[in-house]
């Protein structure tokens, strides 16, 4: 899926080409580096009296509105998304992240795009916080061997050798 797919999708489940291509610039300008689209659907934040576009990218949570500059929620900061219905609001998304709680009312498909939402941000605080890639083989052989070369030349003590080997090998 690409940035304009994406919008006519959130177009479409607004029901409304109004404002499609001022939507789609907003969004390409503020795309970060690396982030690629995944959904959209229609929603409404509170603060707001007509429905806008959910837009989930690899990265952020993105409320289009109207030309607005898009509200961002980082992903890897999403602690709890959930969703609830109310006579009043329709469905209601509730996302809650470490910059702050939104709630998106009358939100098109809201639990299936709470999955993707609940996936997404998964992945992205798997990303963010994802080990560094152990040595490869021939690397720690090598750090190895010199380890053991700096230990018989009397540069590192057993101690400190057995230390540092200790450290290579957990990676």
């Amino acid at each position: 899926m690409d940035w304009t797919d994406l919008i006519d999708v959130a177009f479409d489940a607004l029901g409304s080409d109004n404002n499609k291509s001022s939507a789609l610039h907003s969004v390409q300008q503020a795309a970060l580096p690396g982030e690629l689209p995944v959904a959209a659907t229609a929603g409404r934040h509170p603060d707001h009296f007509r429905k806008g576009a959910l837009v989930l990218t690899t990265h952020r949570l993105l409320f289009l509105k109207d030309g607005k500059p898009p509200l961002p929620v980082p992903l890897e900061g999403v602690t709890d998304v959930t969703v609830t219905r109310s006579r009043l609001n329709g469905e209601i998304l509730q996302v809650v992240a470490l910059t702050g709680a939104q709630r998106f009312e009358d939100v098109s498909k809201a639990e299936f795009f709470a999955e993707q939402l609940r996936g997404t941000a998964r992945a992205a605080r798997d990303r963010h916080h994802a080990p560094a890639p152990a040595a490869a083989a021939p690397d720690l052989l090598d750090r190895l061997e010199r380890l053991a070369a700096l230990r018989t030349a009397g540069a590192l003590t057993d101690q400190e050798f057995a230390l540092a080997k200790a450290r290579l090998l957990q990676g």
